[in-house]
């Protein structure tokens, strides 16, 4: 049934069924959390069987967080449309017919293609979880644990995904990752179909198109533009595309403002804690993400781990992550919101500051004492930023809130990984190589390892040994600059969420 009734003495309504439709809807977010990080895992050997480029490399990292990040705002707005329920079921069996696109990928350009088309399935997913969370549960506690429980979700995927990732890295073909994703959608859509009800926005104004291509065209430029700085330098191309994606932005801040119905609210960035708990988010993100992104290569082809073995060593993030999250809520209303997202955020940049001594046998307490750090400050800071988004709007306008939050998110991440990712690629392609040094070797460390093994022994030995160094050393580099991101996002956060409170179960007015 299509809920198009005003809020009222209705809302005091338990919807039958609710906590199994939960469960529907974090399998959703399950499979998206999977999904960013299998990739990671599996890029060694995706690495050896297509043989991209390190900057096709870079986009098959990247593609995904970046077409997420362009369209959640539209996908969102079109679910107000025509329906939540809808969008999120053909988005779930799109991922699943897509994921099988990405498993059988024959050459780099179909890989990044096939991402691209991920992404643009997954963004469907994020904005109608939450919007029919917030539909199912009218209680407002109910409703705070529910997105706990969502939030935590999105932590534990992160830790089941390396270790699933790892198990069938070492007993199946890198496609396998991806096609792990079928059987959990037709389960969410299966049940979904039965479970959970149709919302959508009563007269929510039409779809506007030229939105959705402004905002698209204008991260599309600005991305493009970092990536290509980054990696490159400055050059008439890269400035055209910068210049390019900011006009597009701004006509879409722009129309935003004078549309009588907009896709995003721009009015929601008036509230100061709105505006410092997304920028918080997407900071941490982007201080973070380059450096996910290579840490499972740095924990395969320089350390010798194996998958599996990898995604065990990752473990400790994702559970400091999980736990932090069960107790962040009254942690800041004991203390304050920003003494626990500060906190959090400056306690993600020390661990990263540690990071930058790692060298090629490093031993793992430091790497996993390192990580249980990180989980547990994002931890904290997430699941608190996330309560002060949905508590700083109107409950009517909670949903294009959380589409702006999982943007940040989103967006942290396309950036984290062209900016500290091309710092590693850019110094890992300087290293010095014996006579004979094959060029593959001078794309990827993945390239490096697999010419080593066509050369003798007296040149495979040094060149592996040069290859690992330079991308350690590439490594240490980003870890720094991730902990001066994270360190700067600690000092805007305590500005910017002074005075701030969480919500005790009210609704907001």
């Amino acid at each position: 049934m299509t809920s198009t009734q005003p809020v009222g003495a209705t809302e005091a309504v338990k919807h039958p069924g609710r906590w199994l439709a939960l469960g529907v809807l974090v399998l959703a977010v399950l499979l998206v959390a999977v999904d960013a990080t299998v990739l990671g895992l599996a890029t060694p050997y995706i690495s050896e069987d297509l043989k991209p480029s390190g900057t096709q490399l870079l986009w098959i990292g990247d593609i995904y967080s970046f077409v997420i990040a362009g369209l959640l705002v539209s996908m969102g707005s079109l679910g107000d449309r025509v329906g939540r329920k809808r969008i999120l079921l053909v988005g779930a069996t799109a991922f699943g017919a897509i994921s099988v696109l990405n498993a059988y990928a024959t050459t780099p350009e179909l890989m990044i293609v096939a991402r691209a088309l991920l992404g643009a399935a997954g963004a469907t997913l994020m904005p109608a979880t939450l919007a029919l969370i917030r539909n199912l549960f009218h209680d407002p506690r109910e409703r705070s644990l529910a997105i706990g429980v969502w939030g935590a979700t999105a932590s534990a995927g992160t830790a089941v995904g390396p270790i699933v990732g790892g198990f069938l890295l070492e007993h199946f073909w890198w496609g396998s990752v991806f096609l792990i994703n079928l059987p959990v959608m037709a389960v969410l859509v299966l049940v979904g179909i039965k479970l959970l009800p149709e919302s959508r926005t009563p007269d929510p104004g039409p779809w506007d198109m030229t939105s959705v291509l402004l905002s698209l065209v204008g991260m599309a430029g600005v991305v493009y533009a970092v990536k290509e700085a980054a990696a490159h330098g400055f050059g008439w191309a890269t400035a055209a595309a910068g210049l390019l994606g900011a006009a597009a932005l701004y006509g879409f801040v722009n129309r935003q403002l004078t549309l009588p119905a907009p896709l995003l609210d721009m009015r929601l960035f008036r509230n100061r804690g709105f505006s410092g708990a997304i920028l918080a988010d997407l900071l941490t993100i982007l201080g973070l993400s380059g450096l996910v992104f290579f840490l499972s290569q740095y924990l395969q082809l320089v350390q010798g781990r194996g998958p599996f073995e990898a995604g065990l060593a990752e473990l400790p993030a994702a559970v400091g992550a999980v736990a932090a999250g069960l107790v962040a809520g009254r942690a800041a209303r004991r203390f304050s919101v920003r003494a626990v997202v500060s906190g959090g955020l400056a306690a993600v940049g020390v661990a990263l500051a540690a990071l930058t001594v790692i060298g090629q046998s490093t031993g793992y307490p430091l790497l996993g004492a390192s990580l249980l750090v990180v989980g547990v400050g994002a931890g904290f800071s997430f699941t608190v930023t996330a309560d002060v988004v949905l508590s700083s709007v109107p409950k009517e306008q909670a949903g294009a809130a959380s589409a702006v939050s999982e943007t940040a998110y989103e967006l942290g991440a396309a950036l984290g990984i062209a900016v500290l990712g091309s710092i590693v690629t850019g110094v890992y392609r300087r290293f010095t190589g014996p006579a004979g040094t094959p060029a593959e070797a001078r794309e990827s460390l993945g390239g490096a390892v697999e010419g080593a093994a066509s050369l003798p022994a007296h040149t495979a030995e040094p060149l592996l040994d040069a290859a690992r160094q330079s991308f350690v050393d590439g490594l240490t580099l980003a870890a720094g600059t991730g902990a001066a991101v994270l360190g700067s996002a600690a000092a805007a956060a305590w500005f910017l969420l002074r005075g701030q409170r969480l919500e005790d179960g009210a609704e907001h007015p």
